[in-house]
């Protein structure tokens, strides 16, 4: 008796609480996905807690060392509040749309507020490429999906595939601060060869991942010959790592001309002394230099260190080997996050020793 008293007592008592729940949660609403629910938002609340203090932290960094070394320039508040918001904005509405997964937001979010911080023109480059390629990645997604072994709806980049693309960036824009403080400056060899220097440096950086990208997107499903393979010029099925059409080669030049065109209006609109420096214009041309170059890197690293196969079963090109693939092109040696890594950073190197010798002078 005192079992099935205990019995009812709890089934009572479980009864009460489930009732509550269906009281204050809609219908279709289950008290599991209500605790699961409940806590992402407290680690959500925990995470933003901490970037705020870190952000708080860096800037009394930036004034102890401007006080200490009375050379750099502190972080203004204002500069603070935004390359905290804003990123912050980005990251989340890019995780809502499935364009970031969890990790993708963070990494993103911790790219956006260094970017931001050393210089605005940093921060809509890297806008223009996140921007474009998420909705690219989206772009006839049905037809990729038939495509591409690996496709994830929205995208849905992880923190590996915002280290390969926004790593070197990010690196560069902590050597820019350390080297001019944060801020805007234009790009001039002749006064500021370092700072002009790692700017072009991060500019060819994110022109080659947003060229890649576009040449990705826009020639796998826009180009009506089937692509040929960058080291044997032999044509092969659409997916092939390495492989290049017209319509991607135009689309990468593209895709870097547009972070160029970001990188040069925000110059013209947050740097006072553009009269006496020389002239800004040519970082559009060394944009889309970058996009095509950075997008011939990828395919020839792709081509010969990225393994591809055709998948009997499956129909489809597959980046890994398999009973059912036959080899196409590549060696096992890299992954497609580690070409885009390796393509940004010799496109880092290469793009602002080239510009020292053909940017003009005043």
């Amino acid at each position: 008796m005192r079992g099935a008293a205990a019995g009812r007592d709890g089934a009572g008592a479980g009864g009460t609480v489930e009732q509550v729940l269906s009281f204050w949660l809609p219908v279709f609403y289950e008290p599991e996905d209500f605790f699961r629910d409940y806590l992402k938002m407290m680690a959500n609340i925990v995470i933003l807690n901490l970037i705020i203090c870190i952000s708080l932290a860096f800037w009394i960094v930036s004034i102890t060392a401007s006080t200490y070394y009375g050379t750099l320039q502190p972080i203004s508040p204002w500069r603070l509040l935004f390359s905290v918001l804003v990123p912050l904005v980005i990251a989340t509405q890019g995780f809502r749309k499935k364009s970031l997964d969890h990790s993708g937001a963070l990494g993103g979010l911790v790219v956006g507020f260094i970017l931001t911080v050393a210089n605005y023109s940093f921060f809509t480059s890297l806008l223009v490429f996140f921007v474009t390629s998420s909705k690219l990645t989206k772009w006839k997604k049905d037809i990729k999906k038939q495509i591409d072994s690996e496709y994830k709806e929205g995208g849905q980049r992880n923190w590996v595939q915002v280290v390969s693309n926004g790593g070197v960036p990010t690196e560069l824009a902590l050597l820019y601060m350390i080297e001019c403080g944060p801020g805007e400056i234009p790009i001039d060899f002749s006064k500021e060869y370092t700072a002009s220097w790692m700017c072009l440096s991060l500019l060819g950086a994110l022109a080659c991942s947003a060229g890649d990208t576009w040449a990705s997107e826009i020639g796998s499903v826009m180009s009506k010959s089937k692509p040929r393979l960058i080291t044997t010029w032999k044509k092969v099925p659409v997916g092939t790592n390495g492989a290049i059409t017209l319509v991607g080669l135009v689309s990468s030049l593209l895709g870097g001309m547009t972070v160029g065109i970001a990188y040069f209006i925000t110059q013209l609109i947050f740097v006072t002394d553009l009269e006496l420096s020389a002239p800004q214009w040519p970082v559009i041309v060394f944009g889309a230099a970058a996009g095509l170059l950075g997008s011939i890197v990828d395919s020839y690293l792709g081509a010969t260190m990225q393994y591809s196969g055709f998948d009997e079963n499956i129909g489809m090109v597959v980046n890994h080997q398999t009973k059912d693939s036959k080899h196409i092109s590549g060696k096992p040696i890299l992954d497609n996050n580690a070409v885009n890594l390796f393509s940004s950073i010799i496109i880092a190197l290469v793009l602002p020793c080239t510009a020292w010798y053909f940017w003009p002078r005043r």
